[in-house]
């Protein structure tokens, strides 16, 4: 893999990963669309640091807190809504994994997480924070982050939502939904190590691997950056727009070619 295709590709896993328009999708479209091949589980796991890392810059504070004092309700929440992820993860992995064969599936899946993110746009939010969120309301938003394993479905786009629709703030939504990233991205992240592990490491492409999680890890904090500003100010309409084009081109190119 040369220098500038990490670089590329790690940009596109931290923009879609924390932007509402799926990164699974995007990376069943370039495979299929734009040749570009799956540049192996090593590299997918630097990528995925590089997300973490984005999370663990932008929620420092809260993250530093969480570690001071584990003892606390946001901790019991995360643990709460990654318990039913994590279910779902192992439970239905070999139907995921067919999902990502289909590019009808990431179609309609594509399809799907804009009428979400435009259902969704038209609740103001409520004024839940993690005081008064309830044990219910976070199983939901777990159930929803599971789902969004279907490669087209945007974690971020479908845990934000299920708070919003739940009656949690657009803030305390946003937040949940990156802290309850946490384990999940960390918990796949030791399952691709433990190939990584098995099959041994990738010897080639050090460099290459290091620029890509960089190249995740600010283009990541960007998307971040750019969600939270436009949950508080904006609408998540325009996100609808580009995936429902994107969904229907994959789905014509499906049929037709």
């Amino acid at each position: 893999m040369s220098l500038i295709q990490a670089i590329f590709l790690g940009v596109v896993q931290g923009l879609t990963e924390f932007l509402p328009v799926s990164s699974s999708g995007h990376l069943v479209l370039m495979q299929r669309f734009l040749g570009i091949t799956e540049p192996g589980l090593t590299f997918e796991v630097f990528v995925h640091f590089g997300t973490l890392f984005a999370v663990f810059f932008v929620y420092r504070r809260e993250i530093w807190e969480l570690i001071r004092n584990p003892f606390q309700r946001m901790t019991l929440l995360i643990i709460v809504g990654a318990v039913p992820t994590a279910f779902i993860g192992f439970a239905f992995k070999p139907y995921f994994e067919k999902f990502f064969e289909s590019l009808l599936i990431v179609g309609i899946s594509l399809i799907l997480t804009g009428i979400i993110l435009w259902l969704s746009d038209d609740h103001l939010g409520g004024r839940k924070t993690e005081i008064n969120t309830t044990w219910l309301d976070v199983l939901i938003i777990g159930i929803a982050q599971g789902l969004a394993i279907t490669p087209g479905i945007s974690r971020m786009g479908l845990t934000v939502s299920a708070g919003i629709m739940r009656g949690l703030s657009r803030e305390m939504a946003a937040k949940y939904s990156f802290l309850l990233s946490i384990p999940v991205i960390f918990g796949a992240n030791l399952l691709e190590f433990k190939g990584i592990w098995e099959n041994g490491l990738e010897s080639t492409g050090g460099i290459a691997y290091l620029a890509g999680a960089f190249a995740a890890a600010v283009s990541g904090i960007f998307a971040i950056k750019i969600i939270l500003k436009i949950l508080k100010n904006g609408s998540l309409k325009i996100f609808s727009y580009y995936v429902w084009i994107l969904g229907t081109i994959t789905i014509i190119g499906y049929l037709f070619f």
